[in-house]
Formats: C-alpha cells, sequence, structure tokens
C-alpha cells in the first residue's frame, strides 16, 4: 500500500469512527426522548439512522476488502436490465415455473437495489 492509499484508508477509518458516534449518540438521544419529540422528528431521525447505517456498511465493505457498493449496484442494474430483455424475448417459449422463478429473481434484485440505493 502506497503512502496515498494508507492515508485514504485512514480517511475512511477516521470517517467510519465519525459514523458510529454520531449514530450511537442519536439512538441514546432517541432512547431517551422519543416520548416528548414530535413524531415527524423522529421519523426524520430514524431516516437518518438509516443511512448512516447504509454508510457504515458501505465503508465497513471498502476498508475490508476494498470494494465499492456501486460495483454491486452496477451489477444489478446490468443484470435487471439483461433478464429483461430475456423475459421480453422468450416469455412465450419458457415453462411456467422458470417464468415464475425468473420474475421472482428480478423482484429480488429490485429489492436489493432499493436497499442499496
Amino acid at each position: 500500500m502506497d503512502k496515498g492509499q494508507k492515508r485514504e484508508q485512514a480517511n475512511r477509518v477516521d470517517q467510519l469512527i465519525n459514523l458510529v458516534e454520531k449514530h450511537t449518540r442519536t439512538e441514546r438521544h432517541l432512547e431517551q426522548h422519543s416520548d416528548i419529540s414530535d413524531p415527524g422528528n423522529l421519523e426524520n431521525a430514524e431516516q437518518v439512522q438509516r443511512k448512516r447505517e447504509e454508510e457504515i456498511d458501505n465503508l465497513k465493505n471498502i476498508i475490508a476488502y476494498g470494494e465499492h457498493r456501486n460495483d454491486e449496484v452496477d451489477n444489478l442494474k446490468r443484470n435487471l436490465e439483461y433478464t429483461e430483455g430475456y423475459l421480453n424475448h422468450n416469455k412465450d417459449h419458457m415453462d411456467r415455473e422458470t417464468l415464475q422463478n425468473t420474475i421472482e429473481k428480478q423482484k429480488h434484485r429490485e429489492e436489493q437495489l432499493d436497499s442499496l440505493t
């Protein structure tokens, strides 16, 4: 690992620590004050927490494996597109079970894509 990569990795670790600390503080605050907070504010805080959790997972993956979630997102988009084209051209010639399984896989890919983006 060269000097630039080490610095980048150190920055990612610092960012991860910062996100975990913010997540922990917000979680503690929600536990202590959820009874007096506006429901709209609670919903917003929960959305922020989910976003932080996604960022934490993404940073952990980058630090541990050097891979970006974007690769997974790109793969899912490509697989969705290719399978959609395949279904459009071949669904009339597919047996019912294979067609149903392929449609289910597409739905699962869409759900994964939604959770990653």
